[in-house]
Formats: structure tokens, C-alpha cells, sequence
């Protein structure tokens, strides 16, 4: 435990800090680590999961609450054999053992559930196909989902209009069934309730109880100019609606670019093979090249050999975080004709007969490597 970074500093909050704060400290941190935000860094990927065990620790008042008395040396850290204290995937859940601590440090008296207390709505997500140059230059899209939403009849609490939902008599509305064993208390969800601590008698027509009716939605969103292949989008509460009063989830769109027929991406830069005859090559000449503002003027030098790669600044993407562009790098590739008549034929032996090993540097070297091999 001794590396581990106390809970309340990975969050930036203090340690009086009430549920909503932390919850829009957890938030705010997570969309600026989120793995799908910065791909390939294994320090986002470090820092969303330190983020996440402190969230999860945080945000639940038990583990909280054992964390400001025990700090990382929980007593029953033990039990688990993990590494994590509070219970998750590397260490001991602690479920009903942790109404242990209710008995002794509250007194023997019953505490309120998360159950019964606001809960977030589910997050979703959906996938969004856009083109190469919306990519690049940023664009505004709408699509249509399918959530859950509060029933409008009901107002969601699933109770026919004009009654009302009961306190389950099976959990006296606590939404848990507690069973003493000697100095052990055990704690299920009440089956009757199913952890909700009401029962509904009369349900609601429009929704058949549940509260919750399925609706198409159209969401925009604004593209950020720059954003790549995989990369994701947040929109904070576009997700389905809570329960007894919890914020709504949030909306999670994955980026998903289609090709480019002649451009590919390389960061902020763009990468372009660019054919050019075997004359422009040795002679030089203006090229018109593409870009995706449109085409510009480019002068190619004299003597160009094949895979030669010439740069043009500032014609590349727009940076995702800030105000530049890359560049767009482009890469000769010298074409030799495959047929030719009598007299291209015959102009090309006259010329290749006026040259000599001057003229061909690469050859030249390449002969005089081969004479010493044999000499």
C-alpha cells in the first residue's frame, strides 16, 4: 500500500467533500484520462484505473467510511488475500460483511441503502461512421438512439395514476433482509422488493410497473476538427434518465473514419504517394498536387529520384487541442511508360548514349562496389 496515492488527492477533493461533489470530481477526471481519449498511452490506461478505485471507494459510503477510519489498513483487509482493501476485482468483496462495521460503529441501528438512495442512469453508447474530410476539418452530426426514459404517465415511480407505491412489509422499506447469527450480521436484497423498499399494487398502463418506457431519440453532436479513427466523444447526460432522483448516464460515440481513396493519416500529418512521369523527374516541373482545401501548385526540382518525399507545411490536419496543422508529406513515384513507339525509342538510346556513369551516381557507386569484390 505504500505507493498508492490517497483516495481523496486521485480525485482532487477534500476530504469533507459531499456525493456530488465527488461525483463530478470523478467526472471531470475521468474525461481527461479516459483511455479511448488518448490511445496507446499506458499512462491514461495507469491513471483511469487509479481514478476508478478511488471513485469506487468514495462513492459508496461504507468503503468510505472505513477508508477514513483504517486509511489503506482496513482491518479485514486481510480476508480477501488482494490487493485492494475495499473489495472490486483484486480484492475481497465485502457485501454483507460490511453491516459488521453498521453493528459495531453505529450502534447496532440499520443504515440507509444505496438501493433505496439516487442512483445514475445506465451510460450508452453508439457508434458514428463519418467521411475522411469531416474527420479532418470537423463537422455537425444527428443520429438516432433508442433509451429508456421516465414514463409520462407515471412520472416513472411505476404506480398506476393516483396511487401510490407501498413500504414493502417483508423489509420494513430498507430494501434488505438482516439475519443475526451471534456477533455476525449477514445482509441480502429483499426478494420481495426486489432492493427498492416499495411494492407497487396498482401498476402504472403505460409502462407496465417498470416506470420506464423505450423512445427514439435524434442527437446532434459537434465533431471536433481533428479527431481520429476510435477515438470517443462524451456527451454528459444523454444516457438513460436515474432512479429516485440520480443523474441521467452519459452518451459514449465512438468515431469510426472511413478511408480515404488517396490521403492516409499519420498523427496530424497526411501522407500522399504522388505519381509523376520519368521526364518531370529528370527535368523538374510544376505539379498540381491535391489537398483537402483543395489543389495547390508545387514545384517538382530537377533530378528527383523515385521515393524522394517533399513536405507541405501547414496542409495536414487540424491538432484536435489547438490552433496548428500538420503537414502533408508527399512521396514521388516515378512511372516508366510500358510501351513506346519507334521514335521515343530511338530518342531514348541517343540520349542514354550521351551519358555516362556521371550522370548515374547510384549506379556508378553500386559498379565500383562490384569491381572490389573481384579484385
Amino acid at each position: 500500500m505504500a505507493n498508492k496515492r490517497d483516495y481523496y488527492e486521485v480525485l482532487g477533493v477534500g476530504k469533507n467533500a459531499t456525493d456530488d461533489e465527488i461525483k463530478r470530481a470523478y467526472r471531470k477526471k475521468a474525461k481527461e484520462c479516459h483511455p479511448d481519449l488518448h490511445p496507446n498511452d499506458e499512462e491514461a490506461v495507469k491513471r483511469f484505473a487509479e481514478l476508478n478505485e478511488a471513485n469506487e471507494v468514495l462513492s459508496d459510503p461504507d468503503k468510505r467510511a472505513r477508508y477514513d477510519q483504517f486509511g489503506f489498513e482496513d482491518p479485514m483487509a486481510g480476508m480477501g488475500g488482494g490487493g485492494n482493501p475495499f473489495g472490486g476485482a483484486d480484492g475481497f468483496d465485502f457485501g454483507g460483511v460490511g453491516d459488521i462495521f453498521d453493528q459495531l460503529f453505529n450502534g447496532g441501528m440499520g443504515t440507509r441503502t444505496r438501493a433505496q438512495g439516487p442512483v445514475q442512469g445506465n451510460d450508452l453508447r453508439y457508434e458514428l461512421r463519418i467521411t475522411f474530410e469531416e474527420a479532418a476539418k470537423g463537422c455537425e452530426k444527428s443520429f438516432e438512439i433508442y433509451r429508456n426514459e421516465l414514463c409520462d404517465t407515471c412520472k416513472g415511480n411505476g404506480a398506476k395514476p393516483g396511487t401510490k407505491p407501498s413500504t414493502c412489509a417483508a423489509c420494513q422499506g430498507t430494501g434488505q433482509i438482516r439475519s443475526s447469527a451471534g456477533w455476525m450480521t449477514t445482509v441480502r436484497t429483499c426478494p420481495t422488493c426486489g432492493g427498492t423498499g416499495k411494492v407497487i399494487t396498482d401498476k402504472c398502463t403505460g409502462c407496465g410497473g417498470s416506470g420506464r418506457v423505450r423512445k427514439k431519440r435524434t442527437v446532434t453532436v459537434k465533431v471536433p476538427a481533428g479527431i481520429d479513427h476510435g477515438q470517443t466523444i462524451i456527451m454528459n447526460n444523454q444516457g438513460e434518465p436515474g432512479m429516485r432522483g440520480g443523474p441521467n448516464g452519459d452518451l459514449f460515440i465512438t468515431v469510426n473514419v472511413r478511408p480515404h481513396k488517396v490521403f492516409q493519416r499519420s498523427g496530424y500529418n497526411l501522407l500522399l504517394e504522388f505519381p509523376i512521369s520519368f521526364v518531370t523527374a529528370a527535368l523538374g516541373g510544376e505539379v498540381e498536387v491535391p489537398t483537402l482545401s483543395g489543389p495547390v501548385k508545387y514545384r517538382i526540382p530537377e533530378g528527383t529520384q523515385p521515393g524522394t518525399e517533399f513536405r507541405i507545411k501547414g496542409a495536414g490536419i487540424q491538432q484536435l487541442r489547438g490552433s496548428g496543422k500538420g503537414d502533408l508529406i508527399m512521396k514521388v513515384k516515378v512511372e516508366i511508360p510500358k510501351r513506346l513507339n519507334n521514335r521515343q525509342k530511338e530518342l531514348l538510346k541517343e540520349f542514354d548514349g550521351t551519358t555516362g556513369d556521371r550522370e548515374y551516381e547510384g549506379r556508378k557507386g553500386f559498379m565500383d562496389r562490384v569491381k572490389e569484390l573481384f579484385n
